[in-house]
């Protein structure tokens, strides 16, 4: 589902808004030692055409993750732009309180997490008038540079819960402010809105991303404050959503959310209910679920979980591939490689040097210092299988021994056969009516005599979809049966993971598109077609059903993956990998655990692009 609910944590951060002055004043009164340095100022340059501003290489380094000092459970996310500014502490503190009665006493340890909001102290009350009072910015400083280091600031924030609960990190890849009128049409309805702005992205935005997310000024008529599509990560249609403005705190949260359901997470609230879940922070809260009175910091178990199985299932696929640019300029300690620079092992290396790695630099003789295909500071052989396959529909990727980073993660081409030969390949996942009813009810797809009866009938028990205007309900043609309605055997009162129907306006009740129907056939917009109907690329060598010269796979950005010993685009050239040498007494190694995905979530990148509208955006 998609969107988040207006919890009591944002509830209260309202009326802290409303109460102006007091609500700076929380974090008064105590100092702060800082060991880092401040405004390291970049380069930013504005393109002021059409009504947008794009931010690309360029800013300040002044945003920081790290803990407090001498309180290992402490976390902090800050920006130091304009001074100290946006400072978010997490202080988890236990005491003993002993209570005595006559000469017996007895103890107990009392433990309480506090979470501290520490304002810029210069200008308090004008900084919260013009950033956090008025929800439709008709106060707000009309600064593009407040906005943009506003918006880092939310995503610094999110990108620290993320490397922290998940190992994945949110790279912001690009930014597009819109100075003068709203590019597309923002309405009331989250729903439309964010139909409208996933129709501007495919239209528009060229930046290579993972998701795109729109930071709006208008309030929507719902009950949350945001809406995504649930696992649209790496699509150009389905990735992204849409946030309501709030202070950096609240919103960074509601990006959580939001981004959590483009990445496979779905609602803690309706598994509690199922009973299949629990948060395991009472206090705080978990941060896919509506309840706890503080900003929640961490993920349930089941919302770990549904990111490993979506991972597992093939969805994300793009979050495993590096960036080509940041928007920020190149630092050295970031963790990527950029212009000037030969390596980027991260901070803490960045700072104490490392074998292969000092300060950006290569060491002598090093060829490589960090990436999958790199190992004692040299490339790994060519063939060394770098990222296994996670399911039947994905392709292993091998090192080419040349570099040190491991290939592009692509997954098989559309229409491949799957689960022996009943299923299809679509969008990288292995789709059958089998699976899809496993994955919602735990049980095999009913007869097909239900779907020949009943989605023939079309009625609300079984159809080809909503009816012209969402009046009644469509019949299916008796070659569309197998394309309609769902139905599963043996199933229970509730679906796994308490959902039927998903707020983004997503249907799981419906066939899932790619799945076989016939032989040679598939579900397409809930019609079944011939496959060649679907229009699919074929690679070089392929041809008489030989594909990739019967040495290779063909992915889906119809290349070639060709098989051990072949190489060529048409993967028709013999050209044998000689077998390493193991020196005695010693075992080839394979893979570490850390490079494999199956099992565990492998240093994910999730690539955000930001667009800053909708009502108050505007800017001199």
């Amino acid at each position: 589902s998609s969107a988040v609910s207006l919890s009591s944590w944002q509830r209260e951060n309202k009326r802290r808004r409303a109460r102006g002055r007091r609500a700076g004043e929380r974090g008064g009164g105590g100092k702060m030692r800082s060991k880092m340095p401040v405004n390291t100022k970049g380069k930013m340059s504005l393109n002021a055409g059409a009504g947008r501003s794009h931010f690309g290489g360029g800013g300040e380094h002044c945003y920081y993750q790290g803990r407090l000092r001498g309180l290992p459970e402490s976390w902090a996310a800050l920006s130091t732009c304009h001074g100290l500014r946006f400072f978010i502490l997490f202080i988890c503190v236990c005491v003993c309180v002993c209570v005595c009665v006559c000469v017996v006493c007895v103890c107990v340890f009392v433990c309480f997490c506090v979470c501290v909001f520490v304002y810029e102290r210069v200008n308090v009350i004008h900084l919260l008038h013009h950033l956090c009072i008025s929800p439709q910015f008709v106060q707000l400083r009309r600064s593009s540079s407040q906005t943009k280091n506003f918006a880092k600031a939310v995503v610094n924030m999110a990108d620290a819960i993320y490397k922290e609960q998940l190992n994945t990190r949110i790279v912001l890849v690009a930014m597009e402010t819109w100075t003068s009128k709203n590019m597309m049409p923002v309405v009331e309805d989250p729903l439309i809105t964010l139909q409208n702005f996933m129709k501007y992205r495919k239209d528009n935005i060229k930046d290579q991303s993972d998701v795109v997310h729109l930071f709006s000024g208008r309030t929507f008529h719902s009950s949350r404050s945001g809406t995504a599509y649930t696992g649209g990560v790496c699509s150009l249609t389905r990735g992204g959503g849409i946030n309501e403005y709030g202070n950096v705190g609240a919103m960074a949260i509601t990006l959580c959310q939001s981004l959590g359901q483009n990445i496979g997470m779905r609602w803690n609230n309706v598994r509690n209910s199922a009973g299949d879940c629990r948060c395991p922070d009472a206090w705080l809260g978990c941060i896919m679920e509506d309840t706890g009175y503080y900003l929640p910091r961490k993920f349930s178990r089941c919302s770990v979980d549904e990111y490993i199985q979506f991972l597992l299932q093939g969805g994300g696929s793009c979050l495993f591939n590096k960036p080509n640019k940041l928007l920020d300029p190149p630092e050295c300690g970031n963790g990527f490689v950029e212009p000037g620079e030969e390596c980027d092992c991260g901070s803490q290396c960045a700072r104490s040097g490392g074998a292969c790695c000092k300060k950006c630099t290569l060491t002598h003789d090093a060829m490589c210092s960090n990436g999958l295909c790199c190992s004692g500071c040299k490339y790994e052989l060519r063939g060394v299988v770098c990222r296994e396959a996670v399911n039947e529909c994905d392709i292993p990727e091998t090192c080419t021994g040349d570099s040190s980073q491991c290939p592009h993660n692509v997954h098989k081409l559309d229409g491949y056969m799957c689960d022996s030969t009943q299923g299809r390949c679509y969008g990288g996942r292995c789709r059958t009516h089998d699976g899809q009813c496993r994955g919602l009810w735990g049980y095999n797809s009913a007869d097909r005599f239900c779907y020949e009866k009943l989605n023939a009938e079309g009625t609300e028990k079984g159809n080809c979809g909503p009816g012209p205007e969402g009046q009644g309900w469509l019949q299916c043609n008796k070659p569309d049966v197998l394309c309609g309605f769902l139905f599963c055997a043996n199933v229970t009162t509730k679906p796994k993971g308490g959902h039927a129907l998903l707020e983004d306006g997503s249907d799981l009740g419906y066939v899932e598109e790619g799945t076989p129907c016939g032989p040679n056939m598939m579900c397409l917009e809930r019609r079944c077609l011939p496959v060649a109907a679907f229009n699919l690329s074929t690679c070089s060598g392929s041809n008489n059903g030989r594909i990739c010269s019967d040495h290779g796979t063909c992915s889906n950005e119809v290349k070639c993956i060709c098989d051990r010993d072949y190489t060529g685009k048409d993967c028709s050239v013999f050209d044998p990998i000689p077998e390493p040498t193991v020196p005695t007494g010693q075992e080839k190694k394979g893979p570490s655990g850390t490079n494999i995905i199956i099992g565990s979530i492998a240093g994910a990148i999730l690539l955000a692009a930001i667009v800053l509208g909708g009502t108050g955006w505007g800017f001199k």
